[in-house]
């Protein structure tokens, strides 16, 4: 297969094609992947209290549905209409209030317990300044005692070789391949990176592009906000997070 890469911050990809490109296929896409959805919830539901809760980058709902059937008043953003429409699909999807727009702006009124944001996406805001600016919108919805989660990856740029380059098949199986191309720019701690879905049904390309933050990197940005760590977790479980952590879930409050 001959791949051509896409220009530097992948020419013609915007906030919203990830969202929009794989909204279809999405839930069905994670749904194999080693997610503790039912931790999360719990996590957040004890942290969210009396609510209302905040949900940056909502997508389909894995997180905001079951807090919100356990009787929880929870509010989200997202930029993609297509992953919105999907959340809409699902039983009690369609009362939930979704503002559209880019969440690093955190455009809704009102304060909020708790904010949070899953599964890596805080890195989806492609730019240092971008995400400070997240930081800086997040601590103006927070109640006085409110807190802000954030889960995600810790970088390991041992993933890429000397080129700065990575591939590998994701899934195989009888129906066809998915074969993942990414790429790292260390000066900007951006990666680009392409999913194709090679079957007999022909051949989908799924783009995503992030720019990665080392923990202390955020915990940096949320100083600047007039915010500070609470707690950092390896898990939803409350593992005690530490060097051969892969991921952590932190917690942040106001500066008191």
């Amino acid at each position: 297969m001959h791949v051509v890469w896409f220009a530097p911050h992948m020419e013609g990809y915007e906030a919203s094609t990830y969202g929009d490109r794989i909204a279809d296929i999405y839930d069905t896409w994670f749904s194999h992947a080693a997610l503790d959805t039912e931790g999360a919830v719990e996590f957040l539901a004890r942290l969210a209290g009396t609510g209302p809760a905040l949900e940056l980058a909502m997508g389909t709902g894995r997180i905001a549905l079951p807090l919100a059937a356990r009787g929880l008043e929870v509010h989200g953003i997202d930029v993609s209409e297509a992953m919105v429409a999907k959340l809409r699909e699902k039983p009690g999807g369609e009362v939930i209030p979704v503002t559209m727009g880019n969440f690093a702006d955190v455009g809704v009124e009102g304060h909020f317990p708790l904010v949070f944001v899953v599964f890596n996406t805080f890195f989806a805001l492609l730019t240092q300044e971008e995400q400070v600016r997240c930081f800086e919108n997040v601590a103006a919805r927070l109640a006085d005692d409110g807190a802000f989660v954030i889960e995600a990856f810790v970088p390991d740029l041992s993933r890429f070789d000397a080129t700065g380059q990575r591939t590998e098949a994701t899934r195989i199986d009888a129906d066809g391949v998915v074969l993942t191309f990414s790429r790292v720019d260390t000066s900007t701690q951006q990666v680009e990176s392409l999913a194709a879905v090679v079957s007999e049904q022909g051949f989908k390309a799924y783009p995503v592009g992030i720019r990665f933050a080392w923990p202390s990197e955020l915990d940096l940005m949320a100083r600047l906000a007039g915010l500070r760590l609470r707690d950092r977790w390896a898990d939803w479980g409350q593992t005690p997070f530490d060097a051969r952590s892969t991921k952590h879930v932190s917690v942040y409050e106001r500066v008191r």
